[in-house]
């Protein structure tokens, strides 16, 4: 898989608390931003499904992809996989992904610091709910 820009894609992990509330971290931190959406571009990986109101909406500078509960570096693996794969090929400038189990952020951080994703991601941060 090919990064069409030169530079990494900045990766936040969001760990832990409910569903609503890591998709409600992610949107403040997005309108925490400073960068005008015309320059950037934002994906976003959430894991589990929304329960109502959506507080993020997709655009042409914010990609969003969501994937049905269930472990990203266990059961979710083909589906964490096509999900990031896709999104990575947007180029994007910051890659929120969200899941629920904070036991293996350590395990997805192992995942993306390795090929072929070590070329495409830094991981910037982690949060925790």
């Amino acid at each position: 898989m090919e990064n069409a820009g030169s530079n990494r894609s900045a990766v936040i992990l969001v760990g832990g608390g409910s569903y609503v509330a890591r998709e409600a971290w992610i949107t403040s931190a997005i309108h925490r931003q400073q960068v005008s959406p015309v320059q950037i571009k934002i994906g976003v990986l959430l894991e589990g499904l929304p329960t109502g109101h959506l507080s993020l909406q997709p655009s042409k500078s914010l990609l969003i992809e969501r994937i049905a509960p269930g472990c990203f570096c266990c059961i979710g693996n083909i589906g964490l996989r096509v999900c990031l794969n896709r999104l990575l090929r947007q180029s994007l400038t910051t890659l929120f992904i969200a899941m629920q189990n904070v036991e293996h952020i350590q395990k997805l951080k192992t995942q993306l610091s390795s090929s072929p994703y070590s070329s495409l991601v830094k991981c910037e941060n982690e949060i925790i709910l």
